[in-house]
Formats: C-alpha cells, structure tokens, sequence
C-alpha cells in the first residue's frame, strides 16, 4: 500500500525510502558492536516519548549497554533519528520470518521493549525462540482489538511471545488476563505521566515567545488540524486583546498557509524572529512552523487548547499542557485516551462538541480566574500522582536480572 501511495503522499513515499536496502544498511552500521544492546521498538513519535524514561534509566544503571531504537513510521524516525540518548535508529524492517531472523541476528539484544501497541508477529516469536525477555511497555488493550474477537486466533498467539506485559490500567488487565498467565501482567501506569514530568523540569525558555506573549492573555492550540482550525477561527477573531500560538500537527508548506489564512494577524515563527522588535507587537496569533518547542510553549499559556478532539484522529498529548498547571480544553473525539477520561472527572480538563460550546468553555474560563487555577492545579496534582510506571518496569528488570552490570 505505501508503494501505491508514494508518488502521491509525501509519508508514504519517505517509508518506502526509508526501507530500501535497509536489512544491509542495519547490518553495515552495527557490524563492529560488540557490546550488548537493548532494543527499543515504537510505532512513531509519541510511543517513542512513551518509552524514554525507562531507556533514560536503564542507560543510566547499565552504561556499558548500547541503545538500539527502531520506527515504523517516518514521523518518529525523522524526528528521532539523531538523539542523543540512542546509538542507532532505524526504520523496522517489514515483519517477515527472513527479516525477522537477519535483524535479531544482527542486532543481537538482551531485552526488547515494545511500547504501548506494537505487535510484529515474526519478530515476536524470533525474540521468543531465542529466549529474549520482551516486554510490552505501558501496554493498552480495548475489546474492540483483534485479540478479542472470535477470528482474533493469530493475533492471540503473538500474546504468547511477550515476557511481561507492564500494562496501563484495570481495563487491559482484565481483557487479557484470561489470554496470559496472571504472573505475567503488571498494572505500572503509564511512563508519559515520568515522560511529561522531565521535560516540564527542563523546560526550555524562548526569549521571542516571551516579547510575542508579553503580558496579555495566551491561548496556546497544540498539535492542531484543520478541524481545530475551524473551531477556533472565529474565537481569535472576536478575542482581539488575547493572543494565539497556534503549533499544527503537520508543518508542511500546506497546513502552514492554510493557519496563516485562517488566523487574524498572524505570521510563522521562523519570520517574526527576523522582525525587528519594535514591529512585532503588530502580530496577534504566531503559527509554530517546527517541531520541538511545543511542550515547553505550554508553560506560556493561560488555557490550553490540545488538537486533534474535532477530527477522527482523536486528541494528542494533554499532559504536556497539565504538567505546567495549566487548564485543558478539546473537542469531543477522547474516547481511547484514559487521561482525558480522567482529567475530565476532576474537573481538571473540559471538552466541547461544537465551536459555540468551545467559545462558551474558553470564555467561562478566561472570567472565572479561580475556576482556571482550580483545573489547573487539579491536572498538575494528577500528573504528579500517576508517576512511577518507570521505575516500576526498572525494579522488574533489576530484579528478574534480565540485565547485568
């Protein structure tokens, strides 16, 4: 499918790219190793966050080991293929028995982490021919998977491979617990609760943002589609004294032109940094045109605005925004998100289903101060409590030895 789509889809066509001769180049590059590696394996950016804080710490309490990371999608490998944490990145080779066998091979782990839900099947059961501890990292199940439907046999079986299932919630436990020994699951949390908590403590200052945002009221629209866009037209246009940062999800020439047309006054960051001071006051929404700053923009916000809630993508990452103290709004698709669940019960976050309710929920609280310290405090508090899925799946690993100094 990505063949047939490449000439048409920019994606597709850098993951098609990215997997010529690929089996050779992993091969080439890690050739001359000879120390012993973990390998971390994520379906894109987000899952490749998600499992940071535990390679954080195993680099940390087994320095010797090396870090091998892998991708399926360019979005994650084109983003990540130069951090620092990591002594190679690569795509995954398509999952075939052939390949399967070459990489491992080749790669030679001690452990395997596969984040969140990522499922190869040859790969597994090479790993568990082998006798490699693989386990499944902040794992989330839904009985609408194939695991759990009648047909659902083959994926079943790749259920069997994994060594430990360190898994999010009640939920997933109970939808597996019938399919894996009891023994085998553990409720840890989730590590983007550790994730989001580091990068707040780190957070990066940006001189520019500061003069842009000056001492008026910040809407901050993180990872925003065309859907959002929508919703929040018309909210900038009315709100002339606040101001806007507006970070698309997508920063191609495209998706940028479309912000620029959509919101009142607005000019890309990389421009307005060439401005000369005295004239940037002029501008009252700036459009994020790369990738990196979103996390720490947050911290600038008064209210949060998380993208993807009015689209069938469903929200992104409303914890960044949390973990700053920061009230969170968004549209109406949340369901698989659990955290969006649960910060809506304690009233640390709000959704709207229409561009009327989400100027009513946003005007709400830009009146009421107190109601938005309040949500805020509640999200921090929250994020606060949920850390420690991290350090859980390190005390496994210590403690079953399936690494040694």
């Amino acid at each position: 499918m990505a063949k047939l789509l490449a000439p048409f889809n920019s994606k597709a066509a850098l993951w098609v790219k990215g997997r010529k001769g690929l089996i050779s180049h992993i091969q080439k590059q890690m050739q001359s190793n000879n120390h012993p590696v973990i390998w971390m394996h994520a379906a894109s950016l987000g899952e490749f966050e998600q499992g940071l804080p535990v390679v954080e710490l195993l680099k940390k309490q087994y320095p010797h080991y090396r870090l091998l990371v892998t991708f399926f999608s360019p979005s994650g490998y084109e983003i990540r293929k130069n951090h620092p944490l990591a002594d190679w990145v690569f795509y995954l080779p398509m999952d075939s028995p052939s390949n399967a066998v070459k990489f491992i091979e080749t790669a030679k782990p001690s452990i395997a982490l596969f984040i969140k839900y990522e499922f190869w099947y040859f790969y597994l059961a090479e790993l568990k021919k082998q006798q490699i501890p693989t386990l499944l990292v902040s794992g989330i199940f839904r009985s609408e998977q194939l695991f759990f439907k009648w047909y659902g046999g083959f994926y079943r079986k790749m259920l069997a491979f994994f060594s430990h299932f360190f898994v999010q919630d009640e939920g997933s436990h109970s939808l597996i617990k019938d399919l894996v020994k009891p023994n085998l699951i553990s409720i840890s949390g989730d590590t983007r609760f550790d994730r989001v908590l580091t990068i707040a403590a780190a957070r990066k200052q940006f001189d520019v943002i500061e003069q842009f945002c000056g001492n008026h009221t910040i809407i901050v629209a993180g990872s925003t589609w065309s859907d959002d866009d929508k919703i929040l037209q018309h909210f900038t246009k009315v709100h002339r004294n606040a101001k806007f940062i507006i970070a698309p999800h997508q920063i191609s020439t495209e998706r940028l032109s479309e912000c620029l047309q959509r919101y009142p006054s607005s000019i890309l960051l990389s421009t307005y940094e060439t401005l000369d001071p005295s004239i940037r006051d002029n501008f009252q929404t700036l459009v994020i045109d790369n990738v990196g700053m979103l996390s720490s923009l947050y911290y600038y916000s008064t209210i949060a605005f998380i993208g993807g809630g009015f689209s069938s993508e469903g929200i992104h990452n409303t914890l960044e925004a949390a973990v700053f103290g920061k009230p969170v709004v968004f549209g109406p698709v949340y369901d698989k998100y659990l955290e969006a669940i649960e910060m809506l019960e304690i009233g640390a976050a709000f959704s709207a289903e229409t561009a009327l309710e989400m100027e009513d929920l946003l005007n709400d609280l830009l009146n009421d101060a107190n109601k938005a310290q309040a949500a805020g405090d509640a999200g921090r508090a929250y994020i606060q409590s949920k850390a420690g899925a991290s350090v859980s799946i390190l005390d496994y690993i210590q403690a079953n030895r399936l690494l040694t100094n």
